[in-house]
């Protein structure tokens, strides 16, 4: 029997046992649509959380002040800190592994107004690599830069939110804004933002100065000095150097202020890297034992498909003895259910793979929410549970095959079905 009658004769096989044959195959088919459902979702959700992450900052360890609860150099536990201009120097001397150290200063609800409307927003000060650190996007005109820090300028960039609101229907960019009575010229717009985590309130919502006119407008209040600031930005130069620049931070912060840099309360440190690292963990996890579980349903689909071939074998035992009678060899009888059983698993596989990316094009169609990206299927998830069918294919094929082709002939053309 040459192939192409061979693939014909399984074809009318699995044709006239259509209702089995359907059910074999959608057994596989669930298995490679939850496989490939199960990991988009799991992908979706780390992809859209680290965009979320991204919208706060690259990479960010956000140094708050605080206070002390150790005993160090003979002070006393319980000191107040504050972080002083001189600290942002030392950061940047003598930590290697960090890229950027900027200081950051605001004061909330700051009154300002324009010739057409007026607000209370929080203010924002700090050197020009704030933009790029807290991934403010311009929008309109653009960011403060180091001449505008150098000459103190009264320069703003406003939120998404607090341009609409203080220039309705208008484009800010050269218009003046009044903070405080202190006229600021409105020099961009920042793009619009989807941001779920903050430590100060959304970005849209604020006015961004530059440092040296927010440190003489708008000063820290008591018990605050003309030197203090409120946090200390430091990114690291790499993901891998976080750890060490963290370490390098609370050490020169520690002798600054004379307390021990293992004192998380007086040194604490909103690590955006380590969160994020955990959450992808969490997700990892989440997303492998929804893999898991995919596997599972494959593996049982492949279970149906032995099953359906014994049982096939056994209805067409005589058929087998017939065969093998007329001078059939073993060696095809073993490769007629092989391939029927091949057969099965990949045509199901296939549709199920169809299906799977079908569902996930029309998924990723409608709205999302900020922290969801959607079924996001990778080409992985799909070589993967090919490669798993494959196998499975193959072992619940080559039993049913292998017994086929073991029947002796007469005992077979003696073989009564249901006997």
């Amino acid at each position: 029997m040459v192939l192409r009658d061979l693939i014909g004769d399984v074809l009318r096989t699995l044709w006239s046992h259509k209702l089995r044959t359907f059910l074999t195959m959608f057994g596989i088919a669930w298995g490679i649509v939850s496989i490939v459902l199960m990991v988009a979702a799991g992908e979706g959700l780390r992809k859209g959380q680290a965009e979320q992450a991204r919208n706060l900052g690259k990479d960010i360890l956000i140094v708050f002040h605080g206070r002390t609860s150790m005993q160090a150099g003979g002070t006393r536990a319980g000191r107040a800190l504050h972080w002083e201009d001189s600290d942002v120097v030392a950061v940047q001397a003598e930590a290697p592994d960090c890229e950027y150290a900027i200081p950051e200063l605001e004061q909330g609800d700051v009154r300002a107004h324009s010739n057409y409307n007026n607000a209370a927003f929080t203010v924002t000060g700090s050197h020009p690599p704030f933009g790029y650190i807290r991934s403010l996007d311009v929008g309109l005109g653009r960011f403060y830069n180091w001449d505008d820090q150098k000459e103190a300028r009264r320069v703003a960039f406003l939120g998404s939110d607090a341009a609409k609101q203080l220039f309705p229907g208008r484009n800010p960019v050269g218009e003046d804004v009044y903070l405080n009575a202190f006229p600021y010229k409105v020099i961009g717009v920042m793009a619009v933002k989807k941001q779920d985590s903050s430590y100060d309130g959304w970005d849209v919502n604020k006015i961004f100065i530059p440092f040296a006119a927010m440190r003489r407008d708008f000063p820290d209040k008591p018990p605050g000095t003309s030197t203090t600031f409120d946090q200390l930005l430091v990114t690291p130069r790499s993901v891998g150097q976080h750890e060490a620049c963290k370490r390098e931070v609370q050490t020169v912060l520690g002798r600054m202020h004379n307390f021990d840099p293992h004192d998380k309360e007086a040194c604490p440190i909103w690590d955006t890297v380590q969160e994020a690292k955990a959450f992808q963990q969490m997700t990892n996890g989440m997303k492998y034992f929804l893999g898991a579980v995919g596997i599972v349903t494959l593996f049982l689909g492949g279970l149906g498909v032995m099953n359906v071939m014994m049982v096939a074998v056994r209805e067409r035992t005589r058929e087998i003895g017939v065969r093998k009678a007329l001078g059939a060899p073993a060696r095809t009888i073993l490769k007629q259910f092989f391939i029927e059983a091949l057969l099965i698993a990949f045509v199901s596989g296939a549709l199920g793979m169809g299906i799977a990316y079908g569902i996930c094009f029309l998924v990723n169609l409608l709205p999302m929410p900020d922290f969801f990206a959607g079924l996001v299927a990778t080409w992985q998830s799909g070589v993967t549970a090919c490669a798993l069918l494959g196998i499975i294919a193959i072992f619940s094929a080559l039993y049913p095959a292998r017994r086929a082709a073991s029947i002796d002939p007469i005992e077979a053309l003696r073989y009564e079905a249901g006997g």
